[in-house]
């Protein structure tokens, strides 16, 4: 692939829009190409482009796309995985391109929750934070919640921001909410996990929630939320969880999946002929589900299941890969869950979701 030229940037950055800049930047990303890639972004700067509006206006839409690309199956993952990478180099540049204010507000801290390696959304944050006078603490991705209360105990900020994008990190999120909390400290979260409306950022007990990197500065500047006066399990959240559905299925999900998977060549045929690799791929695909099946019963929410289904079986027709498979995955599930009202609830809505996708 051939890679343009920062030859344009400047007619880009005086039109006042950022989409082709956008285009120019994922050219050379797709093309491994992290010097054009940062050429893209300094000429720019040079042209009146602000540093934030380079994080949030170009690098964070176009980081969004290529991840849109590898779910339509245009992207492999190691395209995926480069473009991550120069974006990340990139954003490092830019932090010392521009130093931030010298009067602080105040301090922050950034950090993924633990389980989750998505770390890009978290650095914008953190970045777009620094540029408007905090001082930032980025702990990055995977931040075991231990590790992360021991720091605020040792820090003292002024706010949490707790970034998550897949939803199975919901219940590792909630208590990391609720610890932080017993610390002392606000919440803000964000990330797709959360929703796209912040439902189970309320849902779960935090002090806020923003859907993006900006609504989050601004929240930040409006003074951190007072935290719950009297410390408080997680279960006080949700009292549904009395019923022990979601921690017996999370509990089981090793025999959940090997019996569906077993069970599966039995009903689609076509199993029986699979390599080693495409039966590990299954249990993977199987493994995903029950997971997903476990936060929709934390949550009590059918549409965090049944939305998984219908762009699990996108990803899978992308991939050339029959989805019909599902409906008898989900029918395999329900038999040794079939006790459990909830989840026979959740299966049933699913495969109706699957039937008219």
């Amino acid at each position: 692939m051939t890679t343009r030229t920062p030859q344009g940037v400047a007619t880009a950055v005086t039109g006042g829009s950022a989409e082709p800049l956008r285009g120019l930047l994922q050219d050379a990303l797709l093309a491994g190409d992290e010097y054009a890639a940062a050429g893209v972004l300094f000429t720019a700067l040079d042209e009146g482009l602000t540093v934030e509006q380079a994080l949030l206006d170009v690098i964070g839409p176009v980081q969004a796309e290529v991840g849109l690309g590898w779910a339509a199956n245009r992207l492999t993952v190691a395209q995926e995985h480069v473009a991550t990478a120069v974006n990340d180099r990139i954003i490092a540049a830019l932090a010392h391109r521009s130093p931030p204010p010298r009067a602080a507000r105040g301090r922050i801290t950034v950090a993924c929750v633990e389980g989750e390696w998505h770390a890009l959304p978290a650095r914008l944050l953190a970045e777009t934070l620094r540029l408007r006078g905090w001082r930032v603490d980025f702990l990055g991705a995977q931040a075991p919640t231990p590790h992360l209360i021991a720091h605020l105990h040792q820090s003292g900020p002024d706010l949490v921001a707790l970034s998550s994008s897949i939803p199975i990190r919901l219940p590792t999120a909630h208590a990391a909410i609720t610890a932080c909390q017993a610390a002392g400290v606000p919440v803000l979260a964000g990330g797709a996990a959360f929703g796209t409306d912040g439902r189970y950022a309320r849902l779960l007990g935090a002090d806020g929630w923003a859907p993006d990197a900006r609504a989050a500065a601004e929240l930040a500047a409006g003074g951190p939320a007072v935290p719950p006066a009297v410390p408080h399990e997680p279960v006080e959240d949700l009292p549904h969880l009395a019923d022990q559905e979601y921690t017996l299925v999370s509990r089981g999900r090793t025999r959940l999946v090997r019996e569906t998977v077993d069970g599966l060549a039995d009903r689609v045929p076509a199993l029986r002929a699979y390599t080693e690799r495409q039966r590990e791929r299954t249990a993977e695909d199987i493994a995903h589900i029950v997971d997903f099946l476990a936060t929709a019963l934390y949550v009590d929410d059918d549409e965090l299941f049944t939305g998984f289904l219908t762009w699990t079986a996108g990803i899978l027709d992308a991939r050339g890969v029959p989805a019909r498979s599902l409906a008898p995955a989900l029918e395999l599930l329900g038999e040794p869950l079939r006790d459990f009202p909830r989840a026979t609830r959740l299966l049933r809505r699913g495969g109706a979701a699957l039937a008219t996708a």
